[in-house]
């Protein structure tokens, strides 16, 4: 029971620690790990596991390192006291001191307890006593390399003073321990060099004797200093990522002969490692001999036969570096067109994965050459010429990654052709293949392609923008792109702003808005549909002071005329909406005294025609606005992003309108609520018309066919019509919540916006609701959906509303969960069909579902109910549905109609053992939901286990 106690309290910690430490003290909880971890009555299983705190948040935990101290004392006893036998404990405790002692700044402060655990771990590496028993303690010795290398990572240089140590316990090891002995001897070597080189004076001897183990007691107290004090360790990341002028150096001449001794049996045992260990090991070594002159790079030479033909991107990552440290004092030009070859060819290897692709695509662009031209981040290689290159042209075949890579690596190859590219056959290429990427979107391509395609198109662009004749050519050719698909305007405009900013001597943004906008306001019929888009353009459009905006009042002129469209009658606010934040647009735009009387003709007609109470007011007020004040006051009011003080004092200097229209700013804009302010509620359902078991008659049906079949068929002929049954109507009630806001008492103009999170219904209307006071009945939502598949679903909903004061509030409301009991729909028989009616169509439907395998399928679900739970179950959720003689209790035939045409038919019966629900569908799909839903209603009911 403990045991069980701690695992779902260790559980409830990881899942969110500051929530779990609310109820108690971080203080507490240590004490009472550290209690349990010392009991000889829990088992060690738990143990491990009382662990994984100190491991996972040891400062939270442990918020001082006097803390951090106790604790690590604490835990080296425990460990101390644990028998060896329980070797998965022991190596826990070891991970968990390290934990404690980092991240408490134990270790960098070199306190008693981190110099107490630094001996134990070195006890732990140098018993040989497990060389050749049965192994059982090797995974404590791994362990123990672990802890002692991620100390030496967070304290550079702790173990400089143990290299002889170490080195002579690797060349010891022959079993698996060797690769982690060579990982933390080559890490203590490099960081001791390292040290060294921040050393005055140090030279060959302080190096000789740091592999040698011979140090005086001043030397290690310098030492010691020098580690407390520091502040550069970060740059020990990787020294030969930067220039390598930046490298620093220790002069020792070129007696090295130690040094180059560890370094050759270092690299002579590196065949035995893993390639992540060999990768880790050869950048170590190389930072080493960058580090010391007198080590020549030669000396990785008889490696470089195994590294150049290494299908390992680890190794081959580690030989650039090696590239990048060295260049042409270790590799030749040969080696180097080599190289370059291999990562061309390893870009497009079939066998490879994509993200080794891509990596080798990168290796090019950052390929470290012999003689380096230029010190940019991202430039070509001098030997990638372009036929090389050609290898790596994209095509419409590869992911998008991949083609975005490739792409940008041939756009900079024929950049460096420099005007010639303009006619040559790789710039047309490109041309060529952005083309064939925009018939596939216009094709209707996926959203992947889509994105693909405008992030190749801005490429191409921010490298030969400045060849007119293709640039040109795209531009008409994304217009006729948005002719076909307006719903790629939030593209287009993206594509706009990136080359503004990427590109601010290039006008090319400006020409394509400019032709986008000459390509709207043409249009001679418009599609209702593709409005919404052309507006988000022409606010964009407006953006720009340099384009006249004639076309543009034109255009909106004709859309609020009712012969070129029925906007104004239709009151679709999000559309008014839309035509508004252009003309809110224009009113900054520069050459507006141009535009004044268009502009306040179409404000004027808004705030006349519109049938939406809320864009007519905000018309009226721009109108107002344009017609009243004049062009720096209008700027001021309509500038947003001014703080508040400074907005002030804007109206308090423009006139007195200002000053009494205080609040003016606050109309232009929505405002966003806090929190959500009413929620929708299911309401409860109109009792339906209960059946009399004295009026049932299985034999009478009104002008209803006499066979099943024929039945079947006639009520099957009604779905002929697509519209029929095809959808469902759910109420709700929308209340107030709650939380008590005085400013949304009184709410007018709810305008409620439904999206779906799934495609299994059709998309819905928006649902206008008059008014919602927190003191009056709730008014009734009906909600009208409409399936595809009759499946359970969540609905998001937000709604704009109107307070008292005037001010357009946008607010969140609370999930809308239809629950799949909800689609349940009597059967949709013809009026004239009595009772009996309905069940031949039962009949007919079972028979058929029974005989067919395509999506029919049949089941059964059993439960355990008395009669009378049995009975009061069907009258509560199932006599809507009846379609059998209520009186006969020894069968039940259900019949739920699903829209929009789907069906569940149920016969339930109670046998000697249980009660059969025996299930048949014409959607086989809807068996888990059925299921579900009568595992939930039979619960409550079943009978509990004698």
């Amino acid at each position: 029971m403990m045991a069980a106690n701690w695992a779902e309290r260790i559980s409830a910690f990881s899942r969110s620690p500051s929530r779990f430490l609310s109820g108690t003290t971080a203080e507490a909880f240590l004490a009472e790990l550290l209690r349990e971890l010392r009991d000889d009555r829990a088992s060690y299983s738990v143990k491990v596991l009382l662990l994984s705190p100190l491991c996972e948040h040891p400062a939270l935990l442990c918020p001082s390192d006097s803390v951090g101290e106790e604790t690590a004392l604490e835990l080296m006893s425990v460990f101390v006291q644990c028998p060896p036998k329980f070797v998965a404990f022991r190596c826990h405790l070891l991970l968990a001191l390290t934990s404690v002692l980092i991240c408490t700044s134990c270790v960098s402060g070199r306190s008693r307890g981190s110099q107490d655990f630094l001996d134990l771990l070195l006890e732990i590496v140098q018993d040989t006593s497990d060389l050749h028993s049965d192994g059982t303690l090797r995974s404590v010795c791994a362990t123990a390399c672990d802890c002692l290398r991620e100390l030496e990572a967070c304290c550079p240089g702790l173990l400089s003073q143990r290299l002889e140590l170490l080195a002579g316990r690797r060349q010891l090891e022959s079993s698996r321990l060797h690769q982690p002995f060579a990982a933390l001897h080559t890490l203590a070597l490099r960081n001791a060099v390292y040290q060294l080189t921040q050393e005055k004076g140090a030279g060959a001897e302080h190096l000789k004797a740091l592999l040698g183990g011979i140090t005086s007691v001043a030397w290690e107290a310098d030492q010691d200093s020098g580690l407390m004090n520091n502040k550069d360790s970060a740059i020990l990341a990787s020294l030969i990522l930067g220039p390598m002028g930046v490298v620093p150096t220790l002069q020792t001449g070129p007696d090295c002969k130690e040094l180059r001794s560890v370094l050759s049996s270092l690299l002579e045992e590196s065949y035995l490692l893993t390639p992540l260990c060999q990768a880790a090991l050869l950048h170590r070594l190389t930072e080493v001999v960058a580090m010391v002159p007198g080590i020549p790079p030669a000396i990785f030479r008889a490696q470089l036969l195994r590294l150049l033909g290494t299908s390992e991107a680890c190794l081959l990552h580690s030989t650039l570096l090696m590239k990048c440290a060295f260049t042409d004092s270790l590799f030749s030009a040969e080696d180097e067109a080599f190289m370059l070859k291999r990562l061309v060819v390893l870009s497009q290897h079939p066998r490879l994965s994509t993200h080794e692709k891509l990596f080798y695509l990168d290796c090019i662009l950052h390929f470290p050459e012999n003689r380096p031209i230029s010190s940019g981040d991202e430039t070509l290689p001098v030997l990638l010429t372009p036929r090389l290159a050609s290898a790596l042209a994209p095509t419409v075949f590869n992911d998008s990654a991949t083609l975005l890579s490739r792409f940008n690596l041939l756009c900079l190859v024929h950049l460096e052709e420099g005007e010639e590219a303009e006619e040559g056959q790789g710039l047309e290429y490109l041309h060529d293949h952005l083309t064939a990427l925009l018939h596939i979107v216009e094709n209707g391509g996926s959203r992947e392609i889509v994105v693909t395609f405008f992030r190749a198109a801005f490429l191409f662009l921010f490298y030969f923008n400045h060849v007119e004749r293709y640039s040109t050519s795209l531009t008409e050719q994304l217009c006729k792109l948005y002719l076909h698909h307006t719903n790629l305007a939030p593209h287009l405009i993206n594509l706009a702003d990136q080359t503004q900013d990427r590109l601010p001597e290039s006008d090319w943004a400006v020409g394509l808005l400019t032709a986008v906008q000459r390509v709207i306001t043409s249009i001679t019929q418009l599609n209702p549909k593709d409005l919404k888009w052309h507006l988000k353009m022409l606010v964009r459009v407006a953006e720009e002071g340099e384009i006249p905006q004639t076309s543009t009042l034109s255009f909106l002129s004709r859309v609020i005329t009712p012969s070129f469209s029925s906007l104004c009658e239709s009151g679709d606010w999000r559309q008014g909406n839309g035509l508004l934040a252009v003309c809110r647009r224009l009113l900054l735009h520069p050459s507006l005294d141009s535009l004044l009387i268009p502009l306040a003709d179409i404000l004027q007609h808004l705030a006349r025609c519109y049938r939406d109470t809320d864009i007519q007011d905000h018309a009226r007020l721009y109108y107002t606005l344009l017609t009243t004040l004049s062009r720096e006051k209008l700027a001021g009011v309509m500038k947003q992003g001014a703080t508040n003080g400074e907005r002030q004092v804007k109206k308090r200097s423009l006139s007195s309108l200002m000053s009494e229209g205080e609040g003016l700013t606050s109309l232009l804009t929505i405002h966003q609520t806090e929190r959500a302010i009413f929620r929708l509620t299911e309401a409860q359902s109109e009792p339906r018309q209960e059946s009399k078991e004295g009026d049932f008659d299985e034999n009478k049906v009104e002008k209803c066919p006499d066979e099943a079949n024929a039945a079947l068929e006639a009520y099957r002929a009604q779905f002929n019509d697509p519209s029929f049954a095809s959808e469902l109507t759910l109420k709700y009630q929308l209340a107030h919540i709650d939380s008590h806001d005085s400013r949304f008492d009184q709410l007018f103009s709810i305008r409620l916006h439904f999206s779906l999170t799934d495609d299994h219904y059709e998309k819905l209307q928006d649902i206008s609701v008059p008014c919602l006071f927190r003191e009056k009945p709730s008014p009734t939502v009906k909600l009208r959906l409409k399936p595809r598949r009759p499946y359970p679903t969540t609905l998001h909903a937000s709604a704009i509303v109107t307070t008292q004061d005037g001010l357009s509030w946008h607010t969140a409301v609370p999930d809308v969960h239809v629950a799949f009991e909800q689609t349940f729909m009597l059967l949709p028989s013809p009026p004239s069909w009595g009772e009996g009616g309905r069940l031949s169509v039962f009949e007919g439907l079972w028979e058929d579902i029974c005989s067919e395998n395509g999506e029919s399928a049949i089941s059964l679900f059993c439960c355990q109910l008395k009669e009378a739970a049995l009975n009061a179950l069907v009258e509560t959720h199932f006599l809507p549905y009846l379609v059998s003689d209520p009186s006969n209790k020894e069968e039940f035939k259900l019949l739920l109609f699903l829209p929009p045409q789907c069906h569940i038919l149920l016969k339930i019966s109670s046998k000697e053992d249980a009660v059969h629900f025996s299930i048949a569908t014409d959607n086989w799909l809807l068996l888990p939901h059925i299921g579900s839903y009568l595992l939930t209603i039979t619960a409550s009911e079943e009978d509990p286990p004698s």
